[in-house]
């Protein structure tokens, strides 16, 4: 559905987006979506999936001018591969919501649903996620349109190959089995979900929608996690026998990657999966020069460009690389969450992309891989919903949580002027205490909060 036909969601009877000056405002922890943005530091927020996740790249430069002429020009692609516009006022949504419209990008309503990103391009694709996607949104529609379900219930559908979703967690996942078969999963990744059903598209469908159903009946808030297992089991009788074929994790996102049809993709990531729009109108213009056909929103706050020959690629990075994004794999700045900080969040306390290249360049002990750098300018949380190594930001200065959330107690608090000596201090700690072969996590998780602690306040 395009968006002149997306409606404010909770109500009825009211006018299209574009005839509707107010906006109403969404509670934090509620999906942003273009009906209903979410207040934040800097204005208003807008969270989008277009249709399979997929854009030309003409429509994604339109967007981005869009974000620059009614926003603050800065957008972000989740750790879902969801994209974000910052820096919106009541009286410009509508205007972004008719850009988008304008350019022929379609964002259905109803909740987003994830499906692999390179649907009909990976030759080792399963089965087509992009067409599951839409049989899901035409059986379903007035299930996945009801009020009653949670603003942030997710839903993924995994066509396997070798850039599978397996790493994400979901409330619904439906996984390719076969050219043929789906299983149906809740509550969890590819590893930790419950199956409860497989078989052809249409059973696949059916459960879903059982699913759905249930988690409406209980009432708006409520996800997959709440379902009770013995309730389940009365739903789905043979769910305890099903044996599932796993999908696989995709691999880093950023570089150059040659599918087994000879096609070559480039994956790009944003610095900290933020970007200016000027920065990325003129990648794209280049990457379209250069003969690239579209893009791919991906998991892991970046995206694929489609289309480009081999030969191509090099001088593609080199510009890249200076507006921004990451085309290399294997950069520290993969390993680090950060929201957009003071300067673009009025409600930030620390500039936290000029921080977290100062921990990449004086703090390599914080990189081995084993831990995820949430780096918060405030306690809100919004780059990170997950434990990681966290600082947050305050009026006093900075928290240090070493294995939580932004809003969790810090486990040490350092003043603002003390950050770069105990980033330093924090790096050096690691190092000289870190057993041969032992994680950099798994340091920190023996040191403790208490060992830490010990080691900032020497000087």
């Amino acid at each position: 559905m395009s968006i002149k036909a997306a409606k404010a969601s909770d109500r009825t009877g009211e006018a299209d987006l574009h005839d509707r000056p107010v906006v109403e405002m969404r509670r934090r922890g509620a999906c942003p979506a273009l009906a209903a943005p979410m207040p934040t530091g800097d204005g208003l927020l807008v969270r989008l999936r277009p249709a399979d996740g997929a854009l030309t790249l003409s429509q994604f430069a339109s967007l981005a001018r869009s974000a620059a002429a009614h926003g603050n020009g800065i957008l972000e692609i989740t750790a879902r591969g969801n994209l974000q516009i910052r820096g919106l006022r009541a009286e410009t949504v509508g205007q972004l919501a008719a850009d988008i419209d304008a350019a022929g990008i379609t964002v259905p309503e109803g909740p987003a649903i994830e499906t692999s990103p390179l649907h009909g391009i990976d030759p080792e694709e399963i089965s087509d996620p992009a067409a599951m996607e839409m049989a899901l949104r035409s059986t379903l529609h007035d299930l996945l349109a009801s009020p009653r379900l949670a603003p942030k219930l997710s839903l993924v559908v995994d066509g396997g190959g070798s850039f599978g979703l397996s790493a994400l967690s979901a409330d619904i996942r439906v996984v390719a089995q076969s050219h043929t078969d789906w299983l149906v999963a809740i509550n969890g990744d590819g590893e930790t979900a419950t199956p409860v059903a497989i078989g052809p598209a249409e059973a696949a469908i059916s459960a879903v929608g059982e699913i759905l159903s249930l988690l409406a009946t209980f009432g708006r808030g409520r996800r997959a996690r709440d379902i009770d297992l013995a309730l389940l089991r009365v739903r789905f009788p043979a769910m305890d026998g099903i044996r599932s074929i796993a999908s696989r994790a995709a691999g880093p996102l950023a570089g150059l990657h040659r599918l087994e049809n000879s096609k070559t993709i480039l994956g790009v990531r944003p610095e900290f999966g933020q970007m200016r729009a000027s920065d990325l109108v003129a990648l794209l213009d280049l990457a379209k020069a250069r003969g690239a056909t579209g893009i791919r929103l991906a998991p892991g706050r970046g995206f694929y460009l489609i289309g480009l020959s081999a030969d191509t690629v090099p001088a593609i990075q080199i510009a890249a690389a200076g507006h921004g994004f990451s085309t290399q794999p294997g950069e520290n700045s993969e390993h680090i969450a950060a929201c957009a900080g003071a300067g673009a969040c009025g409600s930030a306390f620390y500039e936290t992309r000029a921080l977290a290249r100062r921990l990449i360049a004086v703090a390599p002990a914080l990189f081995d891989g084993s831990l995820t750098l949430h780096l918060s300018g405030c306690p809100k949380g919004c780059a990170h919903a997950r434990p990681a190594l966290t600082l947050t930001g305050s009026a006093e200065g900075y928290g240090l949580i070493l294995n939580g959330l932004a809003a969790d107690l810090p486990d040490e608090r350092i003043s603002g002027g003390r950050i770069d000596f105990a980033i330093e201090r924090l790096a050096r700690t690691i190092e000289d205490n870190k057993d041969a072969g032992e994680s950099t996590a798994a340091c920190l998780t023996r040191l403790g909060a208490t060992g830490v602690s010990k080691a900032l306040r020497q000087e």
